[in-house]
């Protein structure tokens, strides 16, 4: 609530929309290896999932349909409320939304299945300020894990937020364990930006960037979505396999995998900036 009793209105722009743009991922040491791929990703208030699902005819919340979104496919992964769940980490860290929004970006359910390498939770108080991003990593081993980051709060508006955190999750068999993720992103808007950089001893080693534009959550989008990037939720994760395959003839060193980090979220503060 802001003063005066009134709720904050929701700008357009942030309303639950689909983004259609390109992933790309480059390797920098010890050889150069990039790849890239177009994608759609859907950016879904929490508080609107229900209202989605009966307002249109290819996506559902909790059931099967062309398009999907299963709460047991985020955040604890056991179906319980994403928005309780999400809420009850930013009270931990000392955030308080005010009864502000949680906003996901994600892939959907195409057809039944998804793999999302990762999912970005934008969290903003009542007053619609970004005041955290949760970074929600997945590997190809059934193991996820987030990185819940605080946004500076004397961020000018359209600034870039600009956040690090200590790399805990085991995602490639060919990066060191022993890096740092620093993350560069744009408020979601008419454009989407984020790019992550993976550093360690010898500097950086890894990049990857999602460029997207936004257009707004109807069938006839979803059906657009569906004809042009056809299997796109099973392509993911088939090219995830068949990089690794280029990777292994490339000469890349294996990293044996160890135990995944305890709790499902690592807190960052400000000041590990």
């Amino acid at each position: 609530m802001i003063g005066g009793g009134q709720t904050a209105t929701v700008p357009a722009e942030r309303s639950s929309c689909i983004y259609f743009g390109r992933i790309m991922h480059v390797r920098l040491r010890p050889f150069r290896h990039r790849f890239a791929y177009r994608v759609f990703s859907v950016f879904v208030d929490l508080d609107e999932l229900p209202t989605l699902g009966r307002r249109l005819r290819l996506f559902s919340h909790n059931r099967w349909n062309l398009f999907s979104l299963y709460d047991r496919d985020f955040g604890p992964r056991d179906g319980g409320s994403l928005k309780a769940w999400i809420e009850q980490h930013l009270t931990a860290a000392g955030i308080d939304l005010g009864g502000g929004r949680v906003r996901l970006l994600c892939f959907p359910r195409l057809l039944g299945y998804v793999f999302n390498p990762l999912s970005v939770w934008f969290c903003y108080d009542a007053e619609e300020r970004l005041v955290a991003v949760l970074y929600d990593v997945s590997n190809t081993f059934g193991e996820s894990h987030g990185y819940l980051l605080p946004v500076a709060p004397d961020r000018a508006p359209g600034q870039a937020i600009e956040q690090q955190c200590a790399k805990r999750l085991y995602v490639s068999p060919f990066m060191d364990m022993s890096a740092t993720y620093r993350f560069r992103l744009d408020e979601p808007g008419a454009r989407l930006a984020i790019r992550i950089d993976q550093e360690d001893a010898g500097g950086r080693g890894f990049i990857a960037t999602h460029t997207a534009r936004r257009a707004p959550l109807r069938d006839s989008t979803l059906l657009r979505a569906c004809f042009a990037y056809p299997l796109m939720t099973l392509k993911v994760i088939g090219g995830i396999h068949w990089e690794a395959l280029r990777l292994w003839r490339k000469g890349a060193r294996f990293r044996p995998r160890p135990s995944p980090p305890p709790g499902d979220v690592t807190v960052a503060s400000l000041s590990s900036r």
